[in-house]
Parts: C-alpha cells; structure tokens; sequence
C-alpha cells in the first residue's frame, strides 16, 4: 500500500492526496508509476544534457546502493524523460520517450509486480508530448495510465531563451 499521488499534467506536478486529517492510500500502481516516470534519474555519462544543463540530477540516494541496508546495486531511481524536455518531437524523440519510461518502469518486471510494460508516446499538437502506459499484472489484469501533457517544447524552448530586451528571431 501506498500513499496516493495525483499528478496534474497541466501544472507538472504530482501531490499527495489529502483523506480528512491524513492522507490517502492506494493499493494501485498509479503512485509508483507517477514516481517513476517523473523523477529524474540521473543522466548517464554518455547522455547529451539539454541546452543550458549542466546538472546530470539524480537521487542521491543511488551513491549509497548495495551499502548495508540500501537498494541493490545498479538499481536507478526515476527515468531519463527530463532529457527530452527542450527537444522538438520527432519520431526518434517519441522512440527515446517510449525507451525511456520502459527503462524507467523495468524495476516492475524485475520485481514481479507486472509482467509486461506497453509504452507509447504521441504528438500532441506540434510541440506536446503525451504517454499512454499499460501494464499487464500476473493475472493479464491491464492498468492504464494517460499523461496527456508531459511538457510543451515550445513553451520549454522559449522559456530557455536568455532575455535581450528585443523580440525572439
């Protein structure tokens, strides 16, 4: 059982769902999934930062993986999504999406929790990246999620635009 995590597509963020004076639980996969999906892992070594990044992010937990009483070693923590943020989506940028966000969810076939991981990526209008997840439990019981807005590439390519006082080219 988890505590419940709502993710808002328009604002990008997920938050803990409020039950009364506590939080909600979930006994679903919707919280792992929102987990998985939108923390950033870390960016391997031969991963292409976005324009302006020089951070690789990450949780700092995975410097301590395999240590007494930690994850196992090797294990990663969130997906590589944020590295597509300020691309343009083109069909090689939704196959890296797909990549990604199975990457991202693999610890669930691992972990026995599922046994299969669907993944699409769409363009939504020019510049919107949209994912459609299916995951098949051992019973074949599917749960499907829809993030229909996991970043707007124009909105991120204008917003990494430095300021000059003039107007954008």
């Amino acid at each position: 059982m988890d505590l419940r995590l709502d993710f808002d597509g328009d604002l990008l963020t997920g938050d803990l769902v409020r039950d009364g004076a506590g939080l909600k639980l979930e006994e679903g996969l919707g919280t792992a999934v929102i987990l998985s999906l939108f923390s950033d892992a870390r960016a391997r070594p031969d991963d292409e930062l976005p324009p302006l990044e020089t951070d690789p992010r990450g949780w700092w937990g995975e410097a301590f993986a395999g240590s007494a009483g930690q994850a196992i070693a090797g294990d990663r923590f969130g997906s590589r999504l944020w590295l597509l943020e300020r691309r343009k989506i083109l069909p090689e940028t939704l196959r890296e999406a797909e990549e990604m966000a199975r990457e991202a969810l693999a610890w669930m076939i691992e972990d026995g929790v599922v046994e299969e991981i669907r993944v699409l990526a769409e363009a939504h209008r020019p510049a919107t990246l949209a994912l459609r997840v299916a995951l098949i439990r051992p019973d074949r019981e599917a749960v499907a999620f829809a993030f229909q807005r996991l970043w707007d590439g124009e909105a991120a390519r204008w917003a990494a635009l430095p300021e000059t006082g003039g107007e954008a080219a």
